[in-house]
């Protein structure tokens, strides 16, 4: 059986982490674009989200991870027992996340769900597939917000709410939908040759609701997009 090698190496990012809130227990950030949520195995890439935290707040742990391009909101533990009790949340799914995206076209309808489950091909890393057969069940609801322009080209500014969190769930179901998210060099959201590339992957993670482990208290929060 072949070993799979990751042989992406991340240029530096210059971006800082917003530091939103923290207490003794934890911390909320907006990760930026561009940086890993964890170190590599490769020594070139070890700038991340944990690398940077981790000399903030010693023995603090991700809790969930963001795609290298994706940008916004994140939770880190700060000890090892917040850490397994939001853990606990995010697997028993009580942990809702919203996203705001940028996607290539125009949107037939205004809302919808996309469900279609998903599947590792070790042929084709870093891509996951959309397989009926061997995939796992993964569901996505999305939410058409505005239809404009972008250098004469139709962009679609969307919510989307994944119901469940699978590798690269939010890239592949809008491919899947036939409008891939406008900067994703994974799932063919790159722009027309001759006109402007998009920065960055339009996905921004804006909205994080869970309970705080030892107050309770709902934790309601939200960072606009970017773009």
């Amino acid at each position: 059986m072949s070993t799979i090698v990751d042989t992406f190496i991340a240029p530096p990012c210059h971006d800082e982490i917003e530091i939103l809130y923290e207490d003794e227990h934890l911390v909320l950030i907006n990760k930026p674009a561009g940086l890993l949520s964890l170190s590599g195995k490769n020594p070139q890439n070890l700038d991340s989200v944990h690398y940077r935290l981790v000399q903030r707040f010693p023995g603090c742990a991700l809790v969930h991870r963001l795609d290298f391009g994706t940008s916004g909101l994140m939770v880190v533990a700060r000890t090892k027992p917040i850490n397994a009790a939001l853990c606990q949340q995010f697997s028993q799914r009580s942990v809702k996340k919203g996203y705001s995206a940028l996607l290539c076209g125009h949107l037939r309808h205004d809302d919808g769900v996309i469900d279609a489950p998903i599947a590792k091909d070790p042929a084709l890393f870093p891509l996951m597939s959309i397989c009926a057969i061997q995939g796992k069940p993964a569901r996505s609801r999305y939410r058409t917000l505005e239809r404009f322009y972008r250098d004469g080209l139709p962009v679609s500014r969307v919510a989307l709410t994944p119901e469940t969190g699978r590798t690269h769930q939010l890239r592949i179901h809008c491919q899947h939908l036939g409008h891939p998210i406008l900067g994703c060099d994974l799932y063919g959201g790159r722009l027309q040759p001759g006109t402007e590339q998009a920065s960055r992957l339009m996905l921004h993670a804006s909205e994080l609701h869970f309970v705080h482990p030892v107050s309770h208290a709902v934790m309601d929060i939200h960072h606009a997009s970017p773009f």
